[in-house]
């Protein structure tokens, strides 16, 4: 465990701009605005990547606080990747202690998992990011679950979440939020028996 001094990066995966705000592929963006409110800062433009980035602490203060690069990719998801590397090797972050917030449609909605390595899943942000640096980094995955009927996966992630999932939406993105915290601050093992659910 680092003494809190080296950076971890948290990536929130989304599209920018308004149109996709609301988006069920959108919930990496909002989870990373609240860690951004709980930090107390502004994302602002890096200049060595493609990326919106606030750096602050999250955790409580004192040994248990950590440094964090929190960043939101400007390009769209499948092209995640380069935006993502360039800020892991500016801020001289390891693979290992990148985090990526993301939809899952393999996980229910109302659930989230953590874990670290892995595949895919046929999830453009991800398959972009393995592609640039590697798949050792983690993953909170934000249950989205299946699209109903033959409604096509594409269609589904970028629409707006429906009216009786907005009801629990706020709860469940702070609860992310609270997972990547504690996934910073006492490691994935600890994260994962307080958080998969």
């Amino acid at each position: 465990m680092s003494d809190g001094t080296d950076p971890w990066l948290v990536v929130g995966l989304g599209n920018p701009g308004p149109e996709y705000a609301a988006n069920r592929h959108n919930v990496g963006f909002m989870v990373a605005d609240l860690l951004a409110e709980r930090i107390g800062g502004k994302f602002k433009r890096a200049q060595k990547a493609q990326a919106q980035v606030l750096e602050g602490r999250v955790g409580s203060p004192g040994p248990g606080s950590r440094r964090v690069v929190v960043a939101k990719p400007m390009s769209f998801m499948n092209l995640s990747g380069g935006p993502v590397n360039a800020l892991r090797e500016f801020y001289k972050v390891p693979v290992d202690r990148v985090v990526a917030v993301h939809d899952e449609l393999d996980v229910d909605f109302g659930s989230l998992r953590l874990k670290s390595g892995g595949g895919d899943n046929g999830h453009n942000g991800l398959k972009s990011m393995t592609k640039a640096m590697g798949a050792d980094y983690h993953r909170v995955r934000f249950g989205i679950g299946r699209p109903p009927g033959r409604t096509q996966v594409a269609d589904f992630v970028l629409k707006d979440f429906s009216s009786t999932e907005r009801k629990e939406l706020a709860f469940l993105v702070d609860r992310a939020a609270d997972a990547v915290e504690c996934l910073l601050a006492e490691g994935l093992e600890r994260a994962q028996s307080a958080y998969n659910s």
